[in-house]
């Protein structure tokens, strides 16, 4: 197979889907909830943030870190990310996007 033929990797795509400047230079992630609602996670190595982007928030990028995800906002058990109410199974992907990209931010280690 030549380079030629090689498919293209998700990064573009993902950009196309939420607008984001994402390159194969970002650690990736991709969830669609049961609604249908899709997420999009892009972490670039020596950022102090990675980006998310949600379809339910018109893809409005968020800068997310490791203590962005907040449980018992205005309501008890409401999770948030920023402004942005999340559920349950989105937070937990989120999670583990930011658990699995953790060593490409400043400070971090392996």
């Amino acid at each position: 197979m030549s380079d030629s033929d090689t498919p293209p990797g998700i990064e573009p795509l993902l950009a196309r889907l939420c607008g984001g400047a994402i390159t194969t230079k970002d650690y990736v992630g991709y969830f669609m909830n049961e609604f249908g609602e899709e997420l999009v996670f892009a972490q670039r190595r020596g950022e102090k943030t990675a980006r998310f982007w949600h379809s339910d928030a018109d893809w409005e990028m968020f800068r997310v870190g490791d203590h962005s995800i907040r449980v018992d906002g205005e309501l008890e058990g409401m999770i948030t990310v920023g402004d942005l109410i999340i559920n349950r199974p989105e937070a937990t992907w989120l999670s583990s996007c930011l658990a699995a990209s953790r060593h490409l931010r400043p400070g971090r280690t392996r």
